[in-house]
């Protein structure tokens, strides 16, 4: 199947962020710990040039704990600061902080030379879709942000969040959907649901996924569901064979005794999003290319 997603207003959310750019200080950059290559915004990395920046693994909590630590050191290793999160529980929230303060503190010293002192940093929130950029935003700020004016930015659309004395967030609502063409990253936001389920073949989605989880996950499907990757005589069984194996374990039959496959898919699917099937992560670091180093801000 070809995964494919290319949003209608792609021109106007990178024009947004070409204009606000220059009122901040930081990108705080949110992406899914289990896929935290493909739901990064390609664009992010030549638009942010010059700004400090943070990489916050969202969902941590469904990713694998040994793949976390791997990522946040590859982030790193790039100039880029990291840190584990999960915006629904608050895990991580509380030490966002003083990595900003560790993040800007160039910034920081250069403000104190000139005299400028208390000066708040001022961050832009950025995210792709079902990262939970909302989620994270309102456990961030809590509920004493309020809004500030008086400054470049505060026109409809976009907002300054005042979360304490030190950091202002501009939430700029829908910035920066990606626009991809490798298809194995279309494939991985499908994955999690960043791509709108009622465009996809979900029988042959669940099958890819089966086909990465053999690789990187086998017990997590034989363990789950009771089947096995091969056949009683000894063969290796085929994606589609196994998602078989799931509908009949989970009892998937249309009238008669006829297999709903879809069913079986939706529901394979619906366990590897909610984290029944352990904590997973379908992305590795040292797969990806050598990093550069980053410009730190």
């Amino acid at each position: 199947m070809n995964y494919q997603w290319y949003p209608g207003h792609m021109t106007k959310a990178r024009r947004m962020m070409q204009e606000n750019i220059k009122l901040i200080d930081l990108i705080i950059e949110l992406v899914d710990a289990r896929v935290p290559v493909a739901s990064r915004n390609p664009d992010i990395d030549e638009l942010g040039k010059g700004k400090s920046r943070i990489v916050l693994l969202n969902k941590s909590d469904l990713a694998d704990e040994g793949c976390n630590k791997a990522w946040m050191r590859y982030f790193e290793d790039r100039g880029v600061f990291a840190l584990e999160v999960n915006s629904k529980s608050g895990a991580g929230i509380k030490a966002i902080n003083n990595l900003v303060q560790k993040a800007c503190a160039e910034k920081i010293a250069r403000d104190r030379k000139r005299g400028i002192l208390n000066r708040p940093v001022r961050a832009m929130v950025v995210g792709i879709p079902n990262v939970g950029k909302s989620t994270f935003i309102n456990a961030f700020a809590g509920r004493a942000c309020t809004k500030t004016g008086n400054k470049p930015g505060v026109t409809k659309g976009k907002q300054w969040i005042r979360l304490n004395k030190s950091l202002e967030l501009l939430d700029t609502p829908g910035i920066l959907w990606p626009k991809f063409e490798d298809n194995e990253v279309g494939m991985h936001l499908a994955f999690i649901g960043s791509m709108n389920d009622e465009i996809i073949v979900m029988e042959e989605l669940a099958c890819d996924l089966l086909e990465l989880l053999r690789e990187l996950y086998p017990e997590a499907v034989t363990g789950r569901y009771g089947i096995s990757w091969e056949s009683d005589a000894g063969e290796a069984n085929s994606m589609a064979v196994m998602l078989e194996g799931i509908a009949r374990c989970r009892r998937c039959f249309l009238k008669g005794e006829n297999l709903d496959l879809k069913k079986a898919a939706d529901l394979l699917l619906d366990d590897f999003r909610s984290g029944r099937l352990g904590r997973l992560t379908l992305e590795r670091p040292e797969r990806q290319p050598v990093p550069e180093q980053e410009n730190r801000g």
